[in-house]
């Protein structure tokens, strides 16, 4: 019965992609998210064609579909039938057929005015990030602590929360099969888009999510991070609490934010609702959410006006493993060796 199932399933898959303008979509979405409108405009064909095709290939298993705000994104599905049949498409339609040619130039100025719209929000609040940054040891040095403190892997999921421009996604773009940033700011998902695709991270991707009630499943994520995001929250608490439901057994959970300082103008002119966190407080919740802190760590910027700038703090914590995890782990390796 399995087989005849996987079968099916291949078979459905099949008989979807066999129609020319699902075939261009499947191609289309081979290169990266897209959401109605901009096939549309890419294919010329009226929106309700173009989501009749995308809710047959949605239904194949062979596309996913997401929505942020207003907007339905759609991507091709990750597992099942579709792998099979979209490295059957990939390597047998030729890159140089001239309708995929013109749909692959089309969808690359839809891209970049996307991403020119999404540059001009960054730019615009660029200069604001980087007098923040002049107040706190480098990003360089941020970044190489937290891929020692998170640890090789490899994650089977990653996920980012307050993704931003999705750099976290980048930084351990060699350590996941699959990333996934959530945020909540539509601007900064395009921004998070285009970097990622640009760079080649086809296994991470990015979507519109609360923090405090996040679309994944219990116990999903190998790892989880919250990158310089608590201070802006009214409930860092609930935040965490709600990352922390996300890791599997022996998942671990990364935070990055600033520790407790007494600068008032960040709160004023950069919307920060908290001042940073003691290291006892970010412990009591990790607690309370069932997590074991296995390290802090405090980089201080150098210099003598300690007041006038901000320390960075990485707690790293662990969800335990199952009950007799580790001892039926231990048996196996006993026997293994007998």
């Amino acid at each position: 019965m399995p087989a005849q199932l996987e079968t099916a399933a291949i078979l459905t898959a099949l008989r979807a992609a066999a129609e020319p303008t699902r075939l261009r979509i499947l191609m289309l979405l081979d290169g990266g998210e897209l959401n109605v409108k901009d096939l549309t405009r890419i294919l010329g064909q009226s929106q309700p064609r173009i989501s009749r095709h995308l809710r047959l290939l949605n239904e194949a298993g062979l596309i996913e579909r997401f929505r942020e705000g207003t907007w339905v994104y759609f991507r091709l599905a990750d597992g099942g039938a579709a792998d099979g049949v979209r490295r059957l498409l990939t390597d047998h339609v030729s890159a140089g057929d001239p309708e995929r040619v013109r749909d692959r130039e089309r969808a690359e100025a839809v891209k970049r005015e996307r991403a020119d719209m999404a540059q001009a929000y960054f730019r615009t609040h660029a200069a604001e990030w980087d007098r923040i940054r002049a107040m706190h040891v480098s990003e360089a040095a941020v970044e190489t602590a937290m891929r020692e403190a998170l640890g090789d892997g490899p994650f089977e999921l990653l996920v980012d929360l307050g993704t931003g421009t999705g750099r976290v996604l980048e930084l351990f773009a060699d350590r996941v099969r699959r990333g996934v940033g959530l945020d909540i700011n539509q601007a900064m998902l395009a921004y998070a888009r285009d970097r990622l695709e640009h760079a080649g991270h086809a296994h991470c991707q990015v979507r519109q999510g609360d923090l405090y009630n996040l679309p994944l499943a219990d116990g999903c994520a190998g790892a989880v991070v919250i990158h310089q995001v608590l201070h802006f929250l009214d409930d860092p608490g609930r935040a965490v609490a709600e990352a922390c439901r996300l890791l599997a057994p022996a998942g671990r959970l990364l935070i990055v934010d600033f520790a407790r300082h007494q600068l008032e103008f960040l709160r004023e002119e950069f919307a920060h609702q908290r001042l940073g966190f003691a290291e006892q407080q970010v412990n009591d919740w990790l607690r309370q959410a069932g997590l074991t802190t296995l390290g802090v760590r405090h980089l201080s910027p150098p210099g003598e006006d300690a007041q006038e700038r901000l320390t960075v703090s990485i707690w790293l914590a662990s969800r335990p493993e199952q009950p007799g995890a580790r001892n039926q782990a231990k048996r196996h390796l006993e026997m293994g060796a007998t």
